[in-house]
């Protein structure tokens, strides 16, 4: 008697928690849909990708109602309250049609979304392009007078002049060298200038040329596209994959309790109609 109470209790106790673990999952699911546009293809990516990592929630919740039957049926209790078992199995075959469904949509939106990242990286890198060549053409322009000349002669004078002094000055070149918080790039480039005032010149030349100015923020911008758009590639690509395999397991999950609950019923309800003849 005691054991058939224990069970009885463990057995509600199981119901509750299933029927708790599938309602909030719709709960979530509800609030997922507030604000949710069906043509925004980072909206129905955010959509499948919160339902696919709570998809293990009513599985589990599955579970429990059906583990809950399997002791009322190991212990004899009582059958007369509403069976759930049907509904569950339904919902189980249902889920796993939604997730079947969400493998393929996902993996297309992934795939659409990360083409137009990749192409908005591309303009976004040519419009910079076209801006920086726009702003050369106008700094050309603008050495055409005396006066801009004389100011990029002062500019490379000035900069030469405080390499020298700072070459010269053995007490700071050793310091500069010695600071931690001087990149290694521009220590060579000191040590460089100490071995060879040459490549001072040559260096500032380089420095204050527009025309390599330009090329070298061109190229900076180049590389920055070749990153930006490398790591969309590679997030869609994770995103698709864990996704897109999650949600195929879900599916077969939920199909094979569905499915092989509902062939289980059917052939135990079939057995009690035959029973009678006997």
């Amino acid at each position: 008697m005691v054991n058939r109470v224990v069970s009885s209790n463990t057995s509600l106790a199981l119901k509750v928690v299933g029927i708790v673990c599938i309602l909030s999952f719709f709960v979530d699911f509800v609030i997922l849909l507030l604000g949710f546009s069906p043509t925004d293809k980072q909206a129905q990516i955010g959509l499948t990708t919160a339902l696919v990592d709570r998809g293990i929630v009513p599985m589990v919740g599955l579970g429990m109602i059906l583990a809950a039957y399997w002791f009322d049926s190991a212990e004899g209790g009582d059958r007369s309250s509403l069976d759930l078992r049907f509904p569950s199995l339904i919902l189980a075959s249902l889920l796993g049609l939604i997730f079947l469904l969400i493998f393929p949509l996902h993996l297309n939106n992934v795939r659409q979304a990360s083409t137009q990242r990749v192409n908005q990286i591309s303009q976004e890198a040519q419009q910079a392009e076209t801006q920086l060549n726009n702003q050369l053409s106008q700094f050309l322009n603008q050495l055409n007078n005396d006066q801009a000349k004389a100011q990029l002669e002062q500019a490379r004078s000035q900069a030469k002049a405080q390499f020298t002094e700072l070459i010269k000055d053995e007490q700071r070149y050793k310091q500069a060298l010695e600071n931690p918080q001087l990149p290694a790039e521009q220590k060579e480039l000191l040590k460089k200038f100490k071995a060879n005032p040459q490549e001072l010149d040559k260096f500032i030349a380089e420095q204050t040329d527009p025309n390599q100015v330009a090329q070298q923020r061109i190229n900076q911008i180049r590389q920055q596209k070749e990153e930006a758009e490398k790591q969309a590639k590679e997030s869609a690509w994770k995103s698709g994959l864990r996704i897109g395999i999650s949600s195929l397991l879900l599916a077969i999950g939920y199909i094979i309790i569905g499915w092989t609950g509902l062939k289980g019923m059917g052939s135990l309800q079939g057995g009690k109609r035959k029973a009678p003849a006997r």
